[in-house]
């Protein structure tokens, strides 16, 4: 395995990984511990499937095109306007879902400074600061959020390995969704849980640019997209063990979706001050790191879409449209980091389970031959099954 394919595994897996780490005990902690590891397996076996589809896909159309290109070229004006109101969709929410977050952890570390902090001025202050870095340019960027992932995935391993001793069996074992939450509510949980660990597997985004990257190698690809989709799965299951086998997922159940809550939790497991340190700068990481990525391709896209100039007007202007409209929804919407994660797999189902599945059905109409995910047709028609599940789940959810 060459350096490039290692570079590409890295690409696939930090794409994943990131603010849902946090969100995916939050999500799933009323499951029990079984339950939830049971469904991320489900889950990460559609996303695996998925991309390998998505591969076949660009495979096909041409190696160097993007993903707005290939709609186009296979389904037309439609279908580009579907795509492009998907994934503009997608990063508002999740540009929406990373403000929310980060405030709250924001204000978390102001009060131990008796410094008492709205709501609001947090959200303000934490797009102002880290919203900020996005208008200085994708270089920059780039390289602080390669700097900033591989400090986090550093921290990440430091803070399994301590914990991971602390982890209780009987939480592991024994506490199931029926100990923590009535039979009538046991549903609408699970429910809620699908379409949050759906978008935590999300890194679909990059395939594009990988196969460019690695010269439409189909081999080569399809182990960068098994393996680097099997890595967030490792580090979800540990997560998952770590949080709610040692603080308990009828406790985590009652933070009621808040991230402060849930790193204090943690940080009161911790032997030593370093350590309640890693816990809390791991978390900021997380949120930070994915907050960088997710918005400097709202402010790429953003800026294509409008034509903006690469002056200083021109990047104020593509600023205001990709921060101003998620920043109003995290201001009247303030509690619904959870909510609005889960709300972010309908578009994200879309960009990569409904227009693939056309996309390919309509390529292998024309027997282009090449790569080809296995299982035919009812491979398509199963993903197009799971994915109405998903949608159907967050709108059950949300109405």
């Amino acid at each position: 395995m060459n350096l490039k394919m290692l570079g590409s595994i890295a690409i696939v897996a930090g794409t994943a990984i990131g603010g849902g780490m946090l969100a995916l005990p939050l999500a799933t902690a009323s499951l029990g511990t079984i339950p939830a590891l049971l469904l991320l397996v489900a889950i990460w076996g559609i996303s695996i499937y998925t991309s390998l589809l998505m591969l076949e896909i660009n495979l096909r159309a041409g190696v160097g095109l993007n993903v707005h290109m290939i709609t186009g070229m296979t389904l037309g004006k439609v279908g580009q306007f579907i795509q492009g109101a998907s994934f503009l969709s997608l990063l508002f929410a999740l540009t929406m879902v990373y403000l929310m977050g980060g405030s709250s952890l924001l204000e978390s570390r102001f009060e131990p400074l008796g410094i008492e902090m709205s709501r609001n001025t947090a959200i303000l202050l934490f797009t102002l600061i880290f919203g900020g870095f996005i208008a200085i340019g994708v270089a920059w960027i780039d390289k602080a959020s390669r700097l900033l992932f591989t400090a986090m995935v550093a921290l990440f391993v430091v803070v399994v390995f301590f914990l991971l001793p602390e982890v209780n069996p009987a939480y592991i074992l024994r506490e199931s969704a029926s100990t923590l939450v009535s039979k009538g509510e046991l549903g609408n949980l699970w429910l809620a849980a699908i379409p949050v660990v759906f978008t935590s597997f999300g890194f679909h985004v990059c395939i594009a640019t990988i196969v460019r990257y690695l010269d439409g190698e189909a081999m080569a690809l399809r182990k960068v997209l098994i393996i680097g989709s099997t890595i967030p799965l490792v580090c979800y299951i540990l997560w998952l063990m770590v949080t709610l086998g040692t603080v308990g997922g009828a406790t985590v159940h009652g933070f009621e979706g808040s991230l402060p809550k849930l790193v204090g939790a943690l940080q009161g497991l911790a032997h030593s001050s370093v350590l309640q340190q890693c816990i809390d700068l791991f978390a900021n990481l997380a949120l930070i790191t994915s907050f960088l990525g997710v918005t400097m391709s709202l402010f790429d896209y953003i800026a294509e879409l409008t034509r903006a100039k690469e002056n200083v007007p021109g990047r104020i202007q593509t600023w205001l449209v990709t921060f101003v409209p998620p920043l109003l929804c995290a201001l009247y919407y303030p509690d619904g980091f959870i909510q609005v994660l889960g709300f972010a797999a309908i578009p994200l189902v879309v960009m990569i389970i409904f227009l693939p599945i056309a996309m390919a059905l309509q390529q292998r109409v024309q027997k282009l031959g090449g790569y080809q995910v296995s299982g035919g047709k009812p491979a398509l028609v199963l993903s197009g099954i799971l994915g109405v599940i998903i949608i159907a789940a967050q709108l059950w959810v949300a109405l």
